[in-house]
């Protein structure tokens, strides 16, 4: 009788864990195109979009946690860390696709009375947002560290805006604008699914390496503020 260790049979679920996933992926990238088309255009129709999309990402969270669920202990190491990281990758989306519903709702309530620098601004925030999420897609598909490390980048730029916003607001001058608490909430909601989009970042970068995100980023040969800076040099006209 054979003593050899004997591994786990691949499982059909782990791809189709990284489908579901992957659809995650592409239906928050456009529900977040949709909220940068909701405040630009003030449409009625996209925000009733932005309702259909987060049920969508409500149902693929709850499938891919019953599939991780019921697979994870019955297959090797690898697969297990690639079925940990969709769920995390789902459960990230979700709460994404949760803020941008938020933000949505507050398009259809307070949309048409914004002033114009705070559409622009906030329609400047889910573009970069939806950038952010394009690259993580690609970052996870393609096992792209690159794409991953631009996300980190790109959520320091979308904290800057979200900044420039609240101080606008909190000005003394602008403390009778009407709807500085809807404008104020709408940044904030984008900033926070940037910060979810940066942390499936930091989680690719461990998945593709297996290093932490500080190591991954040391290999670049410069600091993170550094890589900043340089992408804000990037964004100037001429550069």
């Amino acid at each position: 009788m054979s003593t050899a260790a004997k591994h786990p049979s691949p499982s059909p679920n782990v791809p189709h864990v990284v489908e579901l996933t992957l659809e995650s992926f592409r239906i928050v990238r456009e529900a977040a195109s949709a909220a940068a088309e909701a405040i630009a255009n003030g449409s009625a129709k996209v925000v009733g979009m932005l309702r259909e999309y987060e049920a969508q990402l409500d149902t693929l969270d709850h499938d891919v946690d019953d599939l991780v669920t019921a697979t994870v202990t019955r297959v090797d190491e690898a697969q297990a860390r690639e079925m940990l990281a969709c769920m995390k990758f789902v459960v990230a989306i979700e709460r994404i696709g949760d803020l941008l519903l938020g933000f949505g709702n507050r398009v259809e309530t307070a949309g048409a009375r914004l002033e114009p620098q705070d559409t622009k601004d906030l329609t400047v925030m889910a573009s970069r947002l939806e950038q952010m999420l394009a690259d993580v897609e690609a970052s996870y598909r393609d096992r792209n560290l690159e794409r991953a490390v631009a996300v980190l980048r790109s959520d320091a730029e979308l904290d800057r805006l979200r900044n420039l916003v609240v101080l606008r607001h909190l000005e003394p001058q602008n403390s009778t604008r009407q709807e500085s608490f809807h404008v104020l909430f709408m940044a904030q909601e984008l900033e926070r699914a940037g910060d979810h989009a940066k942390n499936i970042a930091e989680e690719v970068c461990h998945l593709v390496s297996g290093r932490p995100v500080r190591h991954v980023l040391r290999s670049y040969d410069r600091p993170f503020e550094q890589m900043f800076l340089d992408h804000l040099r990037s964004q100037k006209p001429g550069e």
